[in-house]
């Protein structure tokens, strides 16, 4: 697996390290608020980048960041057993989440922040989240995939 995808998992777990996206909610910052920033955070890259490359390429990342996920997961400490079961509860979480995100243009603010809290369940202000999520959306529409590759990126 190419060692190049790093760099877009890196800037996938900076983001999710954003303190201001649990700042002003009841969400905390464990691994599982973490993994949902995360899975979200994905899901709009993918989003993004279906539509203008390689899907060998875009399954190569998908399949290296999920690998990672995993092993994070493992480095928490739970077992195999678990380990199996947390992945398919968090590929089903990222399956919905792409099904959902990939009518996010057509959708009015409102309808935008009712996405966002079917993922996040403790969340009280999501307008925060919707700019949010919106800015991202147009930093990855003004950036190539390669250079996300490459780690040139600013967010």
């Amino acid at each position: 697996m190419n060692k190049n995808y790093i760099n877009i998992y890196n800037n996938l777990v900076k983001l999710t390290r954003n303190k201001e996206l649990y700042s002003d909610f009841k969400i905390q910052d464990t691994f599982s608020d973490r993994i949902i920033f995360f899975l979200l955070h994905f899901a709009f890259f993918l989003k993004i980048y279906k539509k203008n490359n390689d899907k060998k390429l875009l399954q190569e990342i998908y399949d290296y960041i999920f690998r990672q996920v995993e092993l994070s997961i493992r480095e928490i400490g739970y077992g195999d057993q678990s380990i199996n079961k947390k992945m398919k509860d968090y590929l089903n979480l990222f399956y919905g989440m792409i099904d959902k995100i990939d009518d996010w243009d057509s959708l009015t603010i409102e309808s935008r922040g009712l996405l966002l809290e079917n993922f996040l369940d403790n969340a009280i202000n999501t307008e925060y989240l919707v700019n949010y999520f919106e800015k991202y959306r147009l930093n990855l529409i003004n950036n190539t995939l390669n250079s996300h590759i490459k780690g040139v990126v600013k967010h």
